[in-house]
């Protein structure tokens, strides 16, 4: 199951498992925090409705992103400005989606084990 997630002014495709890097928010690492702006969620290529569904994420870590440079000039007029600044973001691990966890490949599992013992039956 994936969804689509809004935070920080920007949108992000997640499912169980993945790591994403979003702007800052506050919490230390191993918080869980919840992300309610869900646009969409979906299955393959079927749609699901999103009302009252979250995202679950635990926080990995608080970091600094590359360093950008911002050089000001203006010819012919010994205008010169440098400037350097490295945005804080936050690193998140999806644990869920609405109640979905990445356990997966244990619930195929099971299901094998049930029509084996259906068909012994």
């Amino acid at each position: 199951m994936f969804a689509v997630v809004r935070t920080g002014g920007k949108q992000y495709r997640v499912a169980a498992g993945d790591k994403i890097v979003i702007e800052k928010i506050a919490g230390e690492a191993g918080d869980q925090i919840t992300l309610d702006d869900v646009l969409l969620a979906g299955e393959g290529s079927d749609l699901k409705d999103t009302n009252g569904l979250t995202v679950s994420a635990e926080i990995i870590a608080q970091a600094k992103g590359e360093k950008v440079i911002v050089f000001k000039k203006r010819r012919r007029h010994n205008y010169r400005r440098k400037n350097g600044h490295r945005q804080r973001h936050t690193i998140l691990r999806i644990v869920a989606i609405g109640g979905e966890e990445k356990k997966a490949a244990p619930k195929k599992a099971a299901a094998k084990t049930e029509d084996a013992a259906a068909a012994e039956a």
